[in-house]
């Protein structure tokens, strides 16, 4: 028989180790929302207790039960044109000023980390398609990463609830969407214009990968991490931009609490943070 209590002391025990996995910290008022997916997984797996699931879930070799609960565990909340100021800043603002520097013609590229369902992402390549001269002369890259393998899946597909769409124009609905099966289908162009990937920012092998970026957002994360991870993840960004690139966070969120690497600048329609020129 399954016996799906948690105590305080497995909860404390599960937030340590769910805390070196991702960087997400869960404090104590998030306790019932964690309680209800970990005893979900207990008896979807079959576990006998938690002592029992929370041993798969540490030595598992494959990793499969922890991304599971990761996909659980990681709040996925958006809808297109989300802070729209942020992508009026990159097209009046960022990219004239990157391209300004730009020595070559090598793509400009652009990270959007965490993914979620893609919103983010697709949002860019959109204001870019519409709003930006100079996608007539540059090729842009535009990769989208996230922890959670099945939003990212969900991503891909570009299939979107009538609320996710509710804040883009009219016209930009009906040119880029069609109406399906009480939701909206995004055009197959859309969708190829963004490469998804998976990618834990707490995982040095993860990230060593991600060089060469001029403009990176990341909004609304940071906010789930405690100093030290934020900190980690400041480092992570600084090391994935070129010199000179750009890091937009969310509203809430301030780089100058984090990190000392990056110089604030002040555009007209936003704040962001900036990787300084002389950089190597």
């Amino acid at each position: 028989m399954t016996d799906t209590t948690i105590s305080q002391e497995d909860f404390l025990k599960f937030r340590e180790f769910f805390y070196r996995k991702t960087g997400i910290q869960f404090e104590d008022s998030k306790r019932y929302f964690v309680d209800k997916r970990l005893i979900e997984r207990i008896e979807a797996t079959g576990s006998a207790n938690f002592r029992n699931y929370f041993i798969t879930l540490r030595f598992e070799a494959s990793g499969e039960e922890l991304q599971t609960l990761t996909n659980l565990m990681t709040v996925n909340e958006t809808y297109f044109f989300r802070e729209e100021y942020q992508f009026k800043s990159l097209v009046t603002s960022i990219l004239p000023e990157v391209t300004a520097h730009k020595k070559d013609f090598r793509p400009i590229r652009i990270w959007s980390v965490p993914s979620s369902s893609g919103e983010e992402a697709y949002s860019i390549a959109m204001y870019l398609l519409e709003y930006w001269p100079g996608i007539n002369t540059w090729d842009v890259e535009i990769i989208s990463s996230d922890i959670d393998t099945k939003i990212i899946s969900q991503a891909r597909r570009g299939f979107y609830s009538p609320r996710s769409v509710q804040k883009l124009p009219p016209h930009l609905l009906k040119k880029y969407f069609r109406p399906e099966n009480d939701g909206y289908q995004m055009s197959d162009d859309l969708r190829q214009a963004v490469e998804f990937t998976r990618v834990n920012l707490m995982v040095p092998a993860d990230v060593r990968g991600y060089r060469g970026f001029d403009v990176i957002f990341c909004r609304n994360l940071l906010i789930y991490f405690d100093d030290l991870s934020r900190r980690q993840a400041a480092d992570t960004f600084y090391d994935a931009l070129n010199p000179g690139g750009f890091l937009c966070l969310g509203h809430s969120e301030s780089m100058s609490r984090i990190s000392s690497l990056y110089k604030v600048r002040k555009f007209a329609d936003s704040v962001v943070y900036q990787k300084a020129q002389e950089a190597q």
